[in-house]
């Protein structure tokens, strides 16, 4: 079942859904509930093994999980969970895939920290104002609590590693 039909059966949007199926955020019991009743599963059945923490994960390449972070448009970065199999992980690495002519309009903040290594084209890191060129194989680590954005001013698509720790 789709996000979209989960979305269209509770009344919760696609979005937050998202978010939950993530571990971005926690949902109410009568959420769980709703969404239990439109998987037509029980409560108990749908929260199974959430506080199990299995010691290895394997995400395979095709099995890697888009994250709706953004709005749903065409043009903007697609965020990939590489570790979406393991429940309460301490950090949260995606695969950004960046496309030409992309910018997040205003910087961002969030609590933790933050690692970034360009794969694949160059970005311009926005960090507190200040612009940092960085290339195919450069990398940055920051307080995320500081306003920052990724911008792809190139021709070329970029794929960033992005590793967030929340705290």
């Amino acid at each position: 079942m789709t996000l979209e039909e989960v979305a269209s059966r509770t009344g919760l949007t696609r979005s937050w859904l998202s978010k939950v199926e993530n571990f971005r955020v926690t949902p109410s019991l009568p959420a769980l509930g709703q969404i239990a009743v439109a998987l037509n599963v029980t409560t108990s059945e749908l929260v199974a093994g959430l506080d199990e923490k299995p010691t290895l994960v394997v995400v395979r390449k095709d099995e890697r999980l888009v994250v709706e972070r953004e709005s749903s448009e065409s043009n903007t970065t697609v965020y990939e969970s590489l570790a979406h199999k393991r429940p309460s992980r301490s950090m949260d690495p995606f695969l950004l895939t960046v496309p030409a002519g992309v910018a997040r309009e205003q910087a961002l903040t969030h609590t933790g920290e933050e690692f970034l290594m360009v794969q694949q084209g160059q970005i311009e890191f926005e960090f507190d104002g200040e612009k940092h060129t960085v290339k195919a194989g450069d990398c940055i680590y920051f307080d995320s609590s500081v306003p920052h954005r990724v911008i792809n001013s190139s021709k070329r698509t970029a794929t960033v590693l992005c590793v967030f720790r929340g705290e």
